[in-house]
């Protein structure tokens, strides 16, 4: 049991499906069409990505969603069995899903990116996968017109650290690619369980919907503020971040809407788990706050105990 509160008032959660027939709302492609492209080389390795295409469409102009692996910078691949489902069921509702690789800077590196990797190579770490991030874009939109993507609708989403990379990415400022339409700022990021060093980078210009699923009890990255990995003072991996919970309060500051899909007690299997257990809380997201632009922010939580005194302790978990 999960309950849900919309501006402040508590409400029981129940999912439903939407009666509309509309494009984005429902599954209505059997047919998805996977291609393999490089979309940069750096230093000598090729970075690729998975598109995933609705078959038999009709429509050029089509949102899409890119998917970032986790794997603590260090592991994990664009195109495992739970990513392919993941992309293939997204693809299914009619958006353009791409699933990308990035330079894993922290692969076979003493420390690994834990407490005993220095600080500000962690920093480094996040600005190679954001600079990742962006050139995937770029190749997305200078091939707009051969994949059928509309790019004031390309919406970031990932997990664990690739969640990190695409919060990091999500919050610059509109990017220029010198398209009619204007400068292109991401549409939407979803999170599952990432966080950012700073939320100054989040202001009016740089905002934008957000939802993020986190466990309260994630012991290695921060539900709301605290070390990476809650590294002690004086090693050199000691590192605050800023969790979902609070990109979550500085985007009600600013008046944009967001989606905080907290887990109470949850650790970090969060990072992975809404893939298939929140799929609809993700295509809804995606319909109501990117699609039709909805402005009214959302609170789940799930019930749980927060079993970690050491980690910060919400009331939302103990009623």
């Amino acid at each position: 049991m999960y309950k849900c509160f919309i501006t402040g008032i508590f409400i029981l959660l129940f999912s439903a499906g939407l009666s509309s027939q509309e494009r984005y709302s429902v599954n209505s492609f059997d047919e998805i069409n996977r291609e393999t492209y490089t979309y940069a080389t750096k230093n000598g390795e090729e970075l690729k990505l998975d598109i995933y295409l609705p078959g038999n469409d009709s429509d050029f102009e089509r949102a899409t969603i890119i998917y970032v692996h986790g794997g603590g910078f260090s592991s994990g691949q664009r195109d495992s069995e739970k990513i392919q489902q993941f992309c293939n069921n997204l693809a299914g509702y009619g958006y353009i899903v791409a699933s990308i690789s990035y330079r894993l800077t922290r692969k076979d590196k003493e420390g690994g990116f834990g407490c005993n990797c220095p600080a500000e190579e962690k920093l480094n770490t996040f600005i190679s996968a954001l600079q990742d991030v962006q050139d995937a874009t770029f190749f997305l939109i200078q091939n707009r017109e051969q994949f059928g993507i509309d790019p004031q609708k390309i919406i970031l989403s990932g997990s664990s650290a690739g969640a990190e990379a695409v919060l990091n990415a999500a919050y610059m400022p509109p990017m220029c690619y010198g398209l009619d339409s204007g400068p292109v700022s991401y549409a939407g990021v979803i999170s599952m369980a990432g966080a950012i060093p700073d939320t100054v980078v989040i202001y009016d210009e740089s905002a934008i919907p957000s939802m993020f699923f986190h466990g309260t009890d994630d012991n290695l990255v921060p539900y709301a503020t605290a070390p990476h990995h809650y590294c002690k003072p004086g090693e050199s991996g000691y590192i605050t971040l800023n969790g979902s919970y609070t990109i979550a309060e500085k985007l009600q500051k600013l008046n944009v809407p967001y989606w905080l899909h907290t887990t109470c007690g949850g650790a970090h299997e969060l990072s992975d788990k809404p893939m298939t257990e929140y799929f609809n809380e993700i295509t809804e997201f995606c319909y109501k706050f990117v699609i039709k632009k909805d402005s009214e922010s959302i609170q789940t939580v799930v019930e749980g105990t927060q079993k970690n005194s050491e980690f910060r302790q919400f009331d939302f978990c103990n009623n």
